[in-house]
């Protein structure tokens, strides 16, 4: 028979010495195995199990039920959320009132570069935006997140060495297992109506595509944040407020210490 993994999390009530050995005991005595353990957040303990079948998870709660020294919080099939969160020791943060937005400081990078890569390993198409700051690491963090989910990724439009516009893709760059990087602010700003032609084809793409500033994005596009699969964003730190007033000039000029190529 198959078996089927879990998700365990129970908050510790008291934390008395043997805690730990006494649930992993039970769990063996029912032949449930312990694949990953780890600390979560606040006296809060997470566990993926592997079981062969759906009663012994509810023989497993109702005698948890009973411990007066820990309450159980999550026991269910494992979310992308909780395998981060046992991987990480943490739980990733969605806003309150949109549950596609995520939260990320840069404290988070390898939280924020993990979530990213389990994202884009699944296939078809997605759209993903990212919003933050300059120099947070919005750009480097995505490319690392490729590289962890053995993509190829290409720069549409970018800043990260110099600012990078394309006009045009060659055969081999079409492909849905490429990651395609935007910059809505370099497209807004610096784009020709090739350069939006060429968006408009790679957004039709089957495949992931991460637009970095998508407010202004859609400010100039057709598109809208209800066509984002997912929203991203990167701060320095909770209190930190992003905006875009450094961004709104008419254009950027050749003045403004960046170089550009044309592809």
């Amino acid at each position: 028979m198959e078996k089927t993994e879990w998700y365990l999390e129970y908050e510790i009530q008291y934390n008395r010495p043997g805690l730990l050995g006494d649930i992993s005991s039970l769990l063996g005595m029912m032949s449930i195995n312990i694949v990953t353990i780890n600390g979560v957040e606040n006296s809060h303990r997470g566990m993926l199990l592997l079981c062969n079948d759906e009663e012994q998870m509810t023989r497993l709660k109702s005698i948890l039920n009973t411990m007066d020294t820990i309450k159980v919080t999550k026991l269910r099939k494992p979310k992308l959320r909780d395998r981060l969160a046992v991987r990480h020791g943490r739980y990733i943060h969605s806003d309150v009132d949109d549950r596609k937005t995520f939260r990320f400081n840069r404290e988070d990078l390898g939280l924020l570069v993990d979530f990213m890569a389990e994202l884009f390993m699944k296939e078809g198409h997605k759209l993903v935006g990212i919003r933050g700051m300059p120099r947070v690491g919005k750009t480097e963090s995505v490319v690392a997140a490729s590289v962890c989910a053995n993509k190829r990724w290409l720069f549409v439009s970018s800043t990260l060495l110099k600012q990078t516009v394309r006009n045009q893709l060659i055969e081999d760059e079409y492909s849905e297992d490429n990651l395609y990087i935007i910059d809505g602010i370099v497209s807004a700003r610096r784009a020709t109506e090739k350069h939006w032609q060429l968006v408009r084809e790679i957004m039709r793409l089957p495949a992931t595509k991460v637009i970095e500033h998508p407010d202004i994005f859609v400010q100039e596009t057709e598109y809208k944040m209800d066509d984002f699969d997912y929203i991203i964003e990167l701060r320095n730190n909770d209190d930190e407020e992003i905006t875009y007033e450094t961004v709104e000039k008419p254009d950027m000029s050749m003045n403004d210490g960046f170089s550009m190529f044309d592809f």
